[in-house]
């Protein structure tokens, strides 16, 4: 199952595969996997199998629905479908009144998308990497000796995409929710602008930085994915590829400068992203210095728990109080820390996020992108921090490069680069300005075309079969 979305969709379209057939073979996957890798809460083969027949059906009367027909997609335990429980990663069903089906979801089904089912999620989203006491941790797939974290809060999003229970997986990204996972087990993920993709039928952690994002095996299945669901791109996903490889006259210049994004990282990681720039260079790719000064309040933001904290401990004590006593502990210390907040100090935090936001914008006016390491340090053993002490530490270091796109109001991307000294994926980040996806893909997608796609780059993983 190397093809790419792109090729697989013209096979689908002149009958060479059937979607059946692509759906039986990630099913199938994902029962030899399942429940050793814990990747989903709920998977729902029955579903899948009905929407991968009904795709069949319809392309053989000639008529598309649209380009994820009968492609196998995992949908985070956020999301809203209809005839499939949520539980946010809760012990329990949220309200049935809360679980109504959204735009997005909508438009995956009327596209024929084959759902999988429900992908594991730390409980309301809240955690950078992936455990949940409730369900189990999903197993990072690239080590099949050490139960380590694959990443969250989307936990098993890039799981089933290593597993190969899916081709796409759809997350949230409040702080970097898509992205740690995608760095964590050598996928692609992209964070969308604010406002860009609709919320409604998403369970709600932070209104104000909550972002819909998508993974895939590839920035290529990224970027196709992206303008199937985008209600902004008018081409089709394969024009849009298209477009996007040829869009480069010349070749694309990134800003290195700003040390706070690198100082920190584990000398591997960053070790590894400098010598990948540095061949990039010899390609053609043009290194700038320039400064984001406003990622020192991001940082500090993000300590105090943002604005995050605050508007989670309202949503549930206002609308789910009975949560409040059943949640995981690790959730439910970090939410009594930062939730305890006046009103005053979180509409301060809202002046403070619109300011920074304006100034990085006008920084970005002097380069196209900014680039930095994903994710700083290697993942964890899940027995490492089990315990909120040792737990907050590595968990502000995941998000800590992550949560400048969410606080500053930019677009981001990571895509896999090679593995670090423990022989995990290491991610690198793209950050652009508000609604510039276009530009941050087609700058990944030249990357991608000149360091070869993850799975040319990484191999397999160990632990995935």
């Amino acid at each position: 199952m190397s093809d790419s979305l792109y090729q697989l969709g013209r096979q689908l379209r002149d009958g060479s595969l059937s979607a059946r057939d692509l759906v039986d073979q990630c099913l199938e996957r994902l029962q030899k996997s399942e429940p050793r890798l814990n990747a989903y809460t709920l998977p729902a083969p029955d579903l899948c199998r009905t929407i991968a027949n009904a795709a069949d059906s319809v392309l053989r009367c000639g008529t598309d629905p649209g380009p994820l027909a009968g492609i196998p997609v995992s949908v985070k335990d956020l999301y809203s479908v209809t005839g499939l429980k949520t539980c946010a990663g809760s012990p329990n069903a949220i309200p049935a009144e809360m679980d109504l089906q959204g735009p997005l979801i909508d438009q995956l089904r009327q596209q024929f998308g084959a759902i999988t089912g429900k992908t594991h999620t730390v409980e309301f989203a809240f955690g950078g990497l992936g455990v949940n006491s409730h369900r189990g941790t999903p197993v990072n797939p690239w080590d099949a000796k050490t139960h380590r974290v694959p990443g969250g809060s989307s936990s098993g999003a890039g799981v089933s995409l290593i597993q190969g229970s899916a081709m796409v997986a759809l997350g949230t990204d409040t702080a970097g929710s898509v992205r740690i996972p995608a760095s964590m087990t050598g996928t692609v993920g992209l964070k969308t602008s604010a406002g860009r993709w609709p919320l409604k039928g998403i369970f709600p952690l932070s209104p104000t930085l909550d972002t819909a994002g998508v993974l895939a095996r590839s920035v290529e299945d990224v970027a196709f994915a992206f303008a199937a669901l985008d209600p902004l791109i008018t081409d089709s996903p394969w024009e849009f590829v298209d477009r996007l490889r040829n869009s480069f006259q010349g070749n694309p210049t990134l800003a290195l400068g700003e040390p706070l994004l690198w100082d920190h990282c584990s000398n591997d990681i960053s070790s590894l992203n400098s010598r990948v720039l540095s061949s990039l260079s010899h390609k053609g790719l043009k290194l700038v210095d320039a400064a984001l000064p406003e990622t020192v309040d991001a940082r500090k933001l993000l300590h105090q728990g943002n604005v995050i904290s605050a508007e989670l401990a309202e949503f549930l004590a206002a609308e789910m109080p009975t949560w409040i006593e059943t949640l995981d502990p690790l959730v439910g210390a970090r939410i009594r820390d930062g939730g305890a907040i006046s009103a005053g100090e979180w509409l301060g935090r809202q002046r403070r996020l619109k300011r920074i936001s304006a100034s990085a914008a006008e920084r970005f006016r002097n380069f196209d992108l900014m680039v930095c390491p994903t994710v700083p340090v290697t993942p964890p053993p899940v027995a490492e921090v089990a315990e909120i002490e040792s737990y907050r530490p590595v968990n502000m270091a995941c998000l800590s490069n992550t949560c400048i796109a969410n606080s500053l109001s930019l677009c981001a991307l990571t895509l896999p680069v090679g593995l670090d000294e423990a022989g995990m994926p290491v991610g690198m980040q793209l950050l652009a300005p508000l609604f510039q996806e276009e530009r941050l893909l087609a700058t990944a997608l030249w990357i991608e075309d000149h360091i070869g796609k993850p799975g040319e780059l990484l191999g397999n993983a160990p632990g995935a079969e």
